[in-house]
């Protein structure tokens, strides 16, 4: 018989099982194939024949291209927007406060066709310039949260004692806010690039032709049944995702940290 204690513990077993073994499948398999006496070995074939594809290296460039032009686009707009919301206290900054949630609880096949129909209606060629707008704009509103929540305690009277003692606006800016927002900064940078990494249904309704970033691509290999080089394209997707966001987690954590050390000062 099971005891009441025990039914939590499993159900969070289960609920684990559920979510993430089929990623620890996907990754074991990638390092396994067959031999001719109907078996598996350990291998690293795989990955040396997908990233020998010249099709997943421009995927793998695009991808690169589209994550780092938006998650800078995203980062300088989401820190403007964060510090905006924050230094002027109007109705105005309640609606752009409000307005910056929308792409967070939006679903992405809405954000997705919409983007569309303004791309198209607009007449504007879909490729890889699509992709990164696309991505900008659901990737500021990320980043404004994640800026957003670091200058809740932050001590805007450093800011004015700057500007009392000569500096100029830009001046107080990068050695007075900067330093001290620098690891929200950067923690919402590496979100945004990890979300325009792994986003798939807003860049498959704007992509358009050489635009198709790795997710798209390894859609559209999965309609054509070429699935054994997808595990070890699909698990290295996974383990670059895993990485960035771990380093996000860091820099968050940091954040939060220093602001704890300056409230207690």
């Amino acid at each position: 018989m099971l005891k009441g204690k025990h039914i939590p513990l499993i159900t969070t077993v289960l609920v684990m099982l559920f979510f993430y073994f089929p990623l620890v499948w996907m990754v074991l398999m990638s390092f396994l194939g067959k031999v001719n006496g109907g078996g598996y070995e350990w291998t690293l074939k795989w990955y040396d024949q997908v990233f020998h594809k010249r099709e997943v290296l421009a995927a793998v460039w695009n991808t690169v291209i589209v994550g780092l032009s938006a998650s800078v686009i995203s980062t300088i707009l989401g820190t403007l927007s964060a510090l905006a919301i924050y230094k002027y206290r109007s109705k105005l900054q309640e609606i752009h406060s409000g307005l910056l949630y929308i792409p967070l609880v939006l679903p992405e096949i809405l954000m997705g066709l919409s983007l569309l129909i303004f791309f198209s209606s607009m007449n504007i060629p879909f490729g890889r310039g699509t992709v990164i707008a696309a991505h900008v704009a659901f990737c500021t509103s990320y980043v404004t949260v994640v800026i957003a929540s670091s200058l809740d305690g932050f001590d805007f009277t450093l800011v004015e004692a700057s500007r009392d003692l000569g500096a100029t606006y830009f001046q107080s800016f990068f050695k007075v806010i900067f330093p001290l927002l620098r690891p929200a900064i950067l923690a919402g940078t590496l979100l945004a690039f990890t979300l325009s990494l792994d986003d798939f249904i807003v860049t498959f309704f704007v992509s358009g032709h050489g635009g198709a970033t790795l997710p798209v691509y390894i859609y559209n290999s999965l309609k054509h049944g070429k699935v054994p080089g997808l595990y070890a394209l699909s698990s290295a997707l996974l383990a670059v995702t895993f990485i960035l966001v771990t380093i996000s987690l860091l820099f968050t954590k940091n954040s939060q940290l220093l602001e704890g050390g300056e409230n207690k000062a």
